[in-house]
């Protein structure tokens, strides 16, 4: 393959209220593993929406293999030969079709040449075949909506790879996906890279990054930072670079008083995953809730929301016995759910800042049947202030927020409510180091008020970091308890693969 080198120089760009890249560079070629990274608002998959062509009101310059080029829309980047996978898979598929369809999509709608009738026959075996080359066993007759995150996560990695590309551009490519899952793709992109292909692998996993990446470029306020070679330095170098100052607590734990039962849940199934959980909560307490993808978590999490049915056992909230008919039901008794999917379940992403941190207590907001919307207006900025969400204004759509304030809008709106219990599903996902520290002061500011934690995730250093106690999910079972404090990452490991079963 001829050598392939991108140059991105000066590269400015606005949004309403937000001026996201700043005379921002970057440079890449065919053959490396090159991490961008920043905390989140850097700007960086902003950078790289412009270079698949995502955006085209930008200025600067691109140039490829010593050639100015225009990007101004998603089919000239593809021609160039630059290919993404982006982080929101549910926005990047097409739900009702196959995963055949839906990785062969670009050729069935322009490689038609004239042609009236599509050969089925040809796109299956064509879709079979990069999924063979991905190790990855999904039907390809399945429609995309029945997926998991981590299948609809592969699915995209395969549409990238069933074109000719000389640049594949991943934006937080392992947030959903296991273990196993991960070496997979880490195992295609060492042979991509073999092959000559460049990979810029966007991610808020240090780990992965000096696993699998040779370089790495640094962004921080929507401008180049620095650029050096992965074996030249360190995680704590590269935080440093990305906040602009030292990490000195990754994990703070609020020492705080824990209080009688809050919540019990007993011999709780569904008519899917779950089968007989047992656990409980107590006022002040944080619950870690440990599994692989897969193991149950999410089920678990939605339904002591109200979000899926249950089939038997009881839910018992401050000793009333819960009959949850919905979210809404769950909201009413005190229960808030910050879910893993926040950009599809969480927020209102073509709503304000103001309509999303509102919407779910309006009641406290309204008189005689009207919005009083100078209260409204007070109590947003209040939250915006104490998690610190960046955004110009409490009007801007929350699309143009980065994944952090995001998520801070998410939880923020469970703040005004006042839940007794709060649930959070894989909270930190796509979040940078920065934004995670904000978000467990987060949480062990609602613990110290005599708040309940739930907190679901794959990452066991955070549940050992910020947690009392853990439940182990596998299987859609919970297959042991333990103390934070007397346990290790190797436990919940062991357990979570199915250990002693």
């Amino acid at each position: 393959m001829k050598a392939f080198k991108v140059e991105m120089q000066d590269i400015s760009i606005e949004f309403p209220g937000v001026k996201a890249l700043k005379g921002a560079n970057f440079i890449t070629k065919g053959g490396v593993v090159h991490a961008l990274i920043g905390a989140n608002g850097a700007g960086k998959s902003t950078l790289m929406k412009i270079l698949s062509g995502a955006y085209s009101h930008w200025t600067g310059n691109i140039i490829i293999d010593g050639n100015h080029v225009n990007i101004r829309s998603a089919k000239e980047a593809k021609d160039l030969g630059i290919q993404i996978v982006y982080q929101e898979v549910d926005v990047a598929l097409i739900p009702y079709l196959t995963v055949a369809e839906n990785i062969l999509v670009d050729e069935m709608v322009n490689g038609m040449d004239g042609r009236q009738f599509i050969n089925w026959k040809s796109i299956n075996k064509k879709a079979q075949e990069v999924l063979g080359y991905l190790n990855v066993d999904i039907p390809i007759k399945k429609k995309a909506a029945e997926l998991t995150l981590a299948e609809k996560q592969m699915v995209l990695i395969a549409r990238a790879i069933a074109q000719k590309c000389s640049l594949l551009i991943l934006d937080e490519p392992t947030a959903p996906l296991s273990k196993s899952e991960t070496d997979e793709l880490f195992r295609v992109v060492e042979e991509l890279k073999e092959k000559g292909v460049g990979i810029i692998f966007i991610s808020h996993r240090l780990p992965e990054i000096f696993t699998i990446c040779d370089n790495i470029t640094i962004m921080r306020d929507g401008k180049f930072i620095t650029k050096m070679r992965i074996k030249d330095t360190d995680e704590k170098e590269v935080v440093e670079h990305m906040l602009g100052r030292s990490l000195d607590e990754s994990y703070p734990k609020y020492e705080v008083e824990i209080g009688e039962i809050a919540l019990q849940v007993k011999n709780l199934k569904d008519n899917k995953m779950l089968k007989g959980i047992n656990l409980d909560v107590r006022k002040g307490e944080i619950v870690g809730i440990a599994g692989l993808v897969g193991a149950g978590k999410t089920e678990l999490c939605k339904a002591l929301f109200g979000a899926e049915p249950i089939t038997s056992g009881e839910i018992i909230l401050n000793g009333k016995n819960l009959s949850l008919k919905d979210p809404n039901h769950a909201v009413e008794e005190g229960i808030a759910l910050v879910p893993e999917e926040r950009r599809k379940e969480g927020i209102l992403v073509e709503e304000s800042v103001m309509t999303n941190l509102t919407l779910g207590s309006l009641e406290s907001f309204s008189k005689n049947s009207f919005i009083q919307f100078k209260k409204e207006y007070d109590r947003s900025w209040e939250i915006i202030k104490d998690l610190g969400i960046k955004t110009p204004n409490e009007s801007q759509k929350v699309t143009y927020l980065s994944g952090g304030n995001q998520q801070k809008v998410a939880v923020g709106k469970w703040l005004i409510a006042d839940a007794d219990v709060y649930i959070f599903d894989e909270p930190t996902k796509g979040v940078d180091v920065g934004a995670k520290t904000d978000i467990f002061h987060l949480i062990g500011n609602l613990v110290s008020k005599g708040k309940s934690v739930i907190y679901a995730t794959c990452e066991t250093q955070e549940i050992l970091g910020i947690s009392d106690k853990i439940y182990v999910m596998y299987d859609g079972q919970i297959v042991k308890e333990l103390i934070t404090k007397d346990t290790l990452e190797d436990e919940i490991l062991f357990h979570s693969a199915g250990g002693n079963l």
